[in-house]
């Protein structure tokens, strides 16, 4: 049996494990090249993880406005119904390979939810 997700350290691993998967996937990877280019993925696998860490344990580390970033990258690659699909994938893929649990249940709610918001606001929603 998997345990479920206890604390920051659980969701630094599943971010660091799903940002793998999207860093090796050539339709995925031209919305993190600046990121990998100016050496800054481990400073956003942890604003990622402090998104979460406040998500799944009311904590209060992310301060910034999630989907304002991702309207933003929006202008320079253009989001796709496609890479929402992928991105959900992988991130499913990396939580159910690792946790189960009320946590785990709640983190792939919550990712379902905001990546439906997140294509409605970017008209992909088709």
């Amino acid at each position: 049996m998997k345990p479920d997700i206890s604390s920051r350290k659980d969701i630094k691993l599943i971010i660091t494990k799903f940002y793998d998967l999207l860093l090796a996937d050539k339709k995925m990877i031209p919305f993190f090249e600046d990121i990998v280019a100016q050496n800054h993925l481990e400073e956003h696998l942890e604003v990622i993880s402090d998104f979460w860490n406040d998500i799944l344990f009311d904590t209060n580390s992310y301060a910034n406005n999630v989907m304002k970033k991702h309207v933003d990258k929006n202008v320079f690659v253009a989001f796709k119904k496609e890479h929402f699909t992928i991105w959900m994938s992988y991130f499913f893929k990396t939580i159910d390979d690792n946790f189960d649990g009320e946590r785990a249940h709640n983190m792939k709610n919550r990712a379902r939810s905001i990546a439906t918001v997140m294509e409605l606001k970017m008209n992909v929603y088709q």
